[in-house]
């Protein structure tokens, strides 16, 4: 039987020029799927959970946490939040190596121990080099060992794994989403592809 995660409540009103995003749900978190075309605001509903974007009105609660409430002027910092953020540009330290990229942040509780975290996302053999050299696959699977070994309470993908290679990237998901949900790591899993979220518990259709 799976873990059952915090519930997460995610009530949310984004207006950015002629772009409106509102967001309602609430339910226990194992895996939540976020699926929908391209500018329909996946990304930015991650940004606002993660702290990076400010909702024009809205209130985020993880368990017991209220991560922002507009209506209380409350807004925890993003550093603050104890979540782990893959995002698709991989945004790794230039100035760091890829060991150190990957450790960046270590301090919490993890989840997992390094080795199995880098087997699980096919990275080993990439630890001991430099930043510079590698591709836009390998940055993306970097970025999030990372995210996994910050210890977080609560991870977001958005398309993570969307610059490797489709057999790879199958594999890494279906270890990826077992290993969160014999964990019980909770995670909110970003994607267009709608076979990638078939395991997740619930799935968010977001249009129009």
């Amino acid at each position: 039987m799976r873990p059952i995660g915090p519930v997460l409540t995610l009530d949310l009103s984004v207006r950015v020029d002629r772009f409106a995003l509102d967001l309602q749900w609430e339910g226990a978190v194992g895996v939540l799927g976020l699926f929908g075309p391209s500018g329909s605001g996946k990304t930015t509903v991650l940004e606002v959970i993660a702290g990076l974007r400010h909702p024009t009105r809205g209130r985020v609660v993880l368990g017991s946490h209220v991560l922002i409430d507009t209506a209380a002027r409350t807004a925890i910092p993003p550093r603050l939040r104890g979540i782990g953020y893959a995002p698709q540009d991989a945004a790794l330290f230039p100035h760091l190596s890829v060991r150190r990229n990957v450790l960046y942040g270590e301090g919490r509780a993890v989840h997992a121990p390094l080795d199995a975290v880098l087997a699980m996302l096919e990275v080993e053999a990439l630890i001991d080099r430099d930043v510079a050299g590698l591709s836009g696959g390998e940055r993306q699977r970097i970025a999030l060992a990372r995210a996994l070994l910050s210890g977080p309470s609560l991870l977001l993908l958005d398309e993570p794994l969307s610059a490797v290679d489709v057999a790879r990237r199958r594999r890494i998901l279906t270890r990826l989403i077992a290993w969160l949900h014999e964990t019980g790591l909770p995670a909110v899993h970003v994607s267009r592809d709608a076979s990638e979220l078939e395991s997740a518990d619930h799935t968010l259709v977001l249009g129009d």
